[in-house]
């Protein structure tokens, strides 16, 4: 006569084995999801990785004096713009500037430029861009550049006049809390430009020169020297330091030029 246990013991032998299959098929399938969310987490993390990043245009046409410190403008604003998370597109084709061309670019760099850059056309479409919401930096002799263009000399805030002979070694004061680190002075070596006009009714003044501390400026006890406003529709940020080869390598001009490019493209709303 066979016993109760014994019937029954192929009943459980039967029962966990359906128990150790349904806990393999949910193994499985957690295995499955995870590896499908990972794959769905790559994929994502790839698209975003190759994802274009925003432009910046880096203008340096000349059509006057044309500054051997231009390449090492350009590199340096490649650099500080790659590190803020931006791609700079250098040219001295003046085809860009058509609507198309424009619309491409979170801003426009002028980098020592000089002279009548672009024909009317041209300044019709960089007048609607900035109009639009586009954004201009001028550097140093982006001040020298378009004096026949009337909208520009408004754009950039003053049009260079004359300058000392040479570099000079002078004190800039950056205004309250403009400075890079909160910097309020520096010296610094390089052509001081003075200017048609002084800007201060119609932007905000980032620097000052003083001129008490070199020979040859023209403006009195307040010489701005730097500055920003968005007066034309969009932003725009001048700086007329940037002659001398050697400032592109100085740790406080670039991070003068990277607040320049950061409040132009929009990343800040201090200049």
């Amino acid at each position: 006569m066979t016993s109760h246990a014994s019937r029954s013991r192929p009943a459980r032998s039967a029962a966990i084995g359906l128990l150790l299959a349904a806990l393999s098929a949910a193994l499985l399938s957690s295995n499955a999801t995870a590896k499908a969310a990972t794959s769905a987490d790559a994929t994502g993390a790839e698209a975003a990785d190759t994802r274009p990043r925003p432009a910046v245009l880096v203008f340096t046409r000349t059509r006057g004096w044309r500054h051997d410190s231009i390449p090492q403008a350009v590199q340096a604003l490649r650099e500080l713009a790659d590190g803020a998370g931006f791609d700079i597109v250098h040219s001295e084709d003046p085809a860009v500037f058509d609507d198309a061309g424009l619309a491409r670019f979170r801003a426009v760099v002028f980098a020592n430029t000089t002279g009548e850059v672009l024909a009317p056309a041209q300044q019709a479409a960089f007048e609607r861009y900035i109009a639009g919401g586009g954004a201009f930096m001028g550097v140093h002799s982006a001040a020298d550049t378009g004096k026949a263009w009337p909208w520009y000399g408004n754009l950039a805030g003053a049009w260079f006049k004359s300058h000392p002979h040479g570099l000079q070694t002078a004190p800039v004061h950056f205004e309250a809390g403009r400075g890079p680190d909160g910097r309020e002075r520096w010296r610094v070596t390089d052509e001081l430009y003075n200017y048609d006009r002084n800007p201060r009714a119609a932007v905000q003044v980032v620097a000052t020169v003083d001129e008490s501390g070199y020979e040859g400026g023209t403006m009195g006890s307040d010489h701005p020297i730097a500055w920003c406003h968005a007066g034309a529709g969009g932003r725009a940020w001048y700086t007329g330091l940037g002659h001398a080869q050697a400032l592109y390598a100085d740790p406080v001009f670039r991070a003068h030029l990277l607040r320049g490019l950061r409040y132009a493209t929009g990343q800040a709303d201090a200049c």
